[in-house]
């Protein structure tokens, strides 16, 4: 090899060892527990906006941590996106998330929709409330999440299953709030109140209760909105509880950089893009959801549900006690 060849070689190994790796990259991987329907529109938009390839694999949430586990540092994902607290917070929990430093992200996520070590963040809001029967019920009889466990509501009261992690988010939450023991009181009043067995889904609890079989439920907003969209005749509604004392328990979907990301500067920037006001309406109004960044107006369906109180609580918390929550709900025979 000639010494010039060589001076030259050398020069280029130079100035590709200065190029950052996230230049180089030309590909996001995201393992996505979010059905393709609605992330396939994301991040078509993020590759048309930056040139960036985004490669996404969908699964069930459980599935898609055992997959990490399993490939460890050979992992393929850069992100873990996912719905519910409870899973985010077990995905950090089982060592699968970093944490990440950004100033856009700590701007455009409220602390409370954020994991407090950075490791995940909310992207879009959905709150779990009360919804009834516009026919048998008013809303003036209403107020909080407990006082559905008051004798008024014996026979009334319909719920889904404790086997979903919603539920289970939702007592972490009430522990977090009120305590144990308090909690299992407001739990057990549930059951006792109970016109039906639990049902498998939110889309069940809402029929039966327009069916005329309970008057009032607990769902989370995104399946009342998907739900009134096909059927906008039904006689249901939503009620926001505690808007006097804590607001309205809500979670999240979100995601976290994996630990092992092989392009972890690409899932910052495609995360970072996730949660600004350029793509908020694109990633909340797909499944009728809010927005988590505050600048940016929800979709004008789910406005029209009207504003209310959030409870402060950070949404981690849903994770820290769903063990507490899933033996509490036991005890209290919630099935």
């Amino acid at each position: 090899m000639s010494l010039r060849l060589s001076l030259c070689l050398s020069v280029l190994l130079v100035l590709l060892s200065l190029v950052p790796v996230a230049a180089l990259a030309e590909e996001v991987v995201v393992y996505s527990a979010r059905n393709e329907h609605l992330i396939r529109p994301l991040f078509e938009a993020y590759t048309r906006d930056t040139g960036v390839k985004v490669t996404f694999v969908t699964d069930k949430e459980g599935p898609l941590l055992q997959r990490l586990k399993s490939e460890g540092r050979n992992t393929r994902a850069d992100l873990l996106l996912t719905v519910d607290a409870g899973n985010l917070w077990q995905a950090a929990e089982e060592g699968l998330l970093q944490p990440v430093e950004s100033a856009a992200l700590a701007a455009n996520v409220p602390e409370h929709l954020r994991d407090p070590g950075n490791q995940w963040f909310g992207l879009s809001l959905r709150a779990r409330t009360i919804v009834y029967s516009t026919e048998r019920v008013k809303p003036e009889d209403l107020s909080t999440y407990e006082a559905l466990g008051e004798p008024q509501w014996k026979n009334r009261l319909l719920l889904r299953t404790s086997q979903k992690v919603y539920n289970q988010s939702l007592v972490g939450m009430l522990i977090a709030e009120h305590g144990v023991e308090k909690t299992e009181q407001i739990v057990r009043a549930w059951i006792a109140n109970l016109a039906a067995p639990p049902f498998a889904n939110d889309n069940a609890v809402m029929e039966a209760i327009a069916a005329g079989q309970g008057d009032v439920g607990i769902v989370n907003t995104y399946y009342f909105g998907r739900l009134l969209k096909d059927k906008p005749e039904l006689p249901l509604a939503l009620f926001w509880p505690d808007q006097q004392g804590s607001g309205v328990h809500v979670n999240v979907s979100g995601a976290g950089v994996t630990r092992h990301a092989p392009n972890p500067q690409g899932a910052i920037k495609l995360l970072e893009w996730l949660a600004s006001e350029q793509a908020q309406n694109l990633f909340a109004d797909a499944n009728m959801e809010y927005p988590v960044n505050p600048r940016v107006a929800p979709h004008a369906d789910v406005a029209a549900w009207g504003a209310f109180k959030q409870n402060p609580i950070n949404v981690s918390r849903a994770g820290e006690l769903q063990g507490e929550a899933i033996k509490l709900m036991d005890r209290a025979g919630y099935r």
